[in-house]
């Protein structure tokens, strides 16, 4: 495939633009450690909701889908589309306790709930953990996207793709810090929007394909078109309905979906003017991320299954493409190779975009976590500012060449997925509860963190889990793993908590004064403070969460319905889609109501 001279000026063009931000917000974002991963705590939430969305918006992305709906059917989507209750649970409810700590990365919290010795071997080892081992994990599945891209669309080899798209990303990320994130993360939006759906409309309608009428009537493609599973087939309703929904979204730590918020959401929600600009801007994330963003990409998939119903249809068009990274995933880019001069430049552009937009929000994210989390707490608590800056820019540096390495030994992003999925199954539940029931301490985290990591390691990469959880030969169901996992890990963290000393008094009531959680979950706390004539209540209004919940609740509804209606209009499906709608108008007036009594309104 050969580009043209307008593909490449809309290239350059984007690539010009991207630098000079970087280089344009690199004196004020080296200023202070505050100013390089935070911004100064004085962003809007418009901007962060859009820079949340552009970091999600990534190349793995569009691939995991495609390779979800050509595997799994549309339907597939519930294994992430689950998240989106958690989503809702952090803009209604966590969303202003994030803002409220004022901590400067999610990890520093864990010195403000927990006392002693184990939280600060927490905090350091987490930001070991998720700052470089998840984080790592994480940026070498779009790097693998982008190498996918690099291969079938313009014939790159591996290592071209990573040394030509990496080095420009780690080089506005270190010099512009979150910042140059942040400001890029704005253009990368509106481009990589315009490339998915320009895509989508054009690829729908190539003769291949015939149109979106024609698409939804071929047999191959018809029975992939459900929202939702089939619930005569138990194992699918199973796996990828009910498991996600009843279990998943609140039992499992995902990267972007961390219950109770986490990771690079929360450092958004931490550089917020204020609480309602966090919650405006966690709540504008959710609506664009799972209501609309999903299409284009499913229609693309859906599209893909009519060209190259099979792998082997797709390693005839792509000979160049080793085994080792032949895969559903690859007929997205498949089917890029077909869009015409102009519009290929812009796709193109939108797939740089969305490959620039994680890993710069992975690396600054990781790079605060090294930097604040343990650079200053283990090695040189005494840093000045510009040290802390310099140590966070070297860092940026290092996470972009690991990732990068591990990304050439991968074959594809859903086999990633999974792992990442068992890493933090049963560890979810901890971080949900640990704002609101006092007998939490740092000995639960821990103790969640290494089970998990452990029996995954065991069911993953031992004869253990090949012979009790075998598609065929297996002891017990194959989809029961998760379950396994999710289980053993809540046991043991819930037998470490009790047999475990309760975090001090001190901790305790430093962090309720602080925080105000309230809730019946530090009853205890507050009654003994009272008892010992301590005040650490300052806020005599209602508790807040039961109001929380109901607009979660109600999120949730207007979110889903968005969603569904605008499938079933694209399938013309006009019945359901009308009652959709006015279910999400309904929805939709009532969560402003509850949005309201719970906070204001935060326009």
């Amino acid at each position: 495939m050969e580009l043209s001279t307008l593909d490449y000026t809309f290239i350059i063009v984007f690539f010009s633009l991207v630098l000079g931000i970087g280089f344009y917000v690199s004196k004020t974002s080296g200023k202070s450690s505050s100013e390089f991963f935070l911004s100064g705590r004085t962003m809007p939430w418009w901007l962060l909701g859009l820079s949340m969305v552009a970091t999600t918006f990534s190349t793995d992305t569009p691939n995991l889908v495609t390779d979800i709906v050509r595997t799994n059917g549309v339907s597939g989507n519930w294994v992430w589309w689950c998240f989106l209750i958690t989503g809702m649970l952090t803009v209604f409810v966590y969303a202003k306790l994030w803002r409220k700590s004022n901590v400067n990365t999610d990890l520093e919290f864990y010195e403000m709930r927990y006392g002693g010795k184990p939280a600060s071997f927490l905090r350091k080892f987490r930001a070991i953990y998720l700052g470089v081992i998840f984080n790592v994990i994480t940026m070498s599945a779009v790097t693998l996207a982008a190498i996918k891209i690099g291969s079938i669309m313009l014939g790159l080899e591996p290592w071209q793709t990573v040394v030509s798209a990496g080095l420009i990303t780690v080089t506005f990320s270190a010099l512009g810090g979150f910042k140059g994130v942040v400001y890029t993360d704005f253009l990368l939006f509106f481009v990589a929007m315009a490339g998915a759906i320009g895509a989508a409309y054009y690829l729908v309608n190539i003769p291949e394909v015939g149109g979106i009428e024609a698409l939804m009537a071929n047999e191959n493609v018809a029975s992939k078109l459900n929202i939702l599973p089939d619930f005569s087939n138990k194992k699918a309703l199973i796996t990828l309905f009910i498991i996600p929904l009843a279990v998943q979204w609140w039992s499992s730590w995902y990267p972007g979906a961390e219950p109770g918020g986490g990771g690079y959401i929360a450092q958004r929600m931490l550089a917020a003017k204020d609480e309602n600009h966090a919650i405006g801007a966690t709540f504008f994330f959710n609506i664009m991320h799972y209501a609309l963003r999903p299409w284009p990409w499913i229609l693309v998939a859906l599209a893909s299954i009519v060209v190259y119903p099979d792998l082997a249809s797709i390693q005839e068009a792509f000979p160049n493409v080793t085994p080792d990274k032949l895969g559903h995933d690859l007929a997205y880019s498949a089917m890029l190779t077909k869009l015409p001069s102009g519009l290929l430049g812009v796709v193109l552009a939108s797939l740089v975009a969305a490959y620039m937009s994680t890993i710069s929000t992975q690396l600054n994210w990781g790079s605060s976590y090294i930097v604040f989390d343990f650079y200053k707490q283990q090695i040189n608590p005494n840093a000045s500012e510009k040290r802390l800056v310099a140590v966070g820019r070297i860092s940026t540096v290092v996470l972009m060449l690991f990732s990068a390495a591990l990304a050439l030994l991968l074959q594809n992003a859903l086999q990633l997925f999974d792992i990442l999925l068992a890493f933090g199954a049963g560890t979810g539940l901890i971080f949900i509860l640990r704002w609101f029931w006092w007998r939490i301490n740092a000995w639960s985290e821990i103790t969640a963190m290494f089970a998990s990591g452990i029996i995954s390691i065991i069911l993953k990469l031992t004869p253990i889990g090949a012979y009790l959880f075998a598609t065929e030969t297996g002891v017990l169901p194959d989809w029961s793993e998760y379950i396994f996992i999710v289980v053993l890990t809540t046991a043991i963290w819930l037998i470490a908590t009790f047999m475990t000393q309760p975090e001090s008094k001190d901790t305790l009531r430093s962090f309720y004064k602080k925080i105000q959680p309230g809730g019946p979950g530090w009853s205890k706390v507050v009654a003994d403070a009272k008892t010992d004539a301590v005040e650490i209540v300052k806020d005599k209004e209602k508790w807040s969460v039961p109001a929380g919940i109901t607009a979660m609740l109600l999120g949730v509804i207007l979110i889903y319905s968005i969603m569904f209606a605008t499938g079933y209009w694209i399938y013309g499906r006009t019945t359901q889609a009308i009652v959709l709608t006015v279910v999400s108008a309904i929805a939709g007036v009532l969560l402003v109501k509850a949005w309201n009594r719970l906070k204001g309104n935060i326009l």
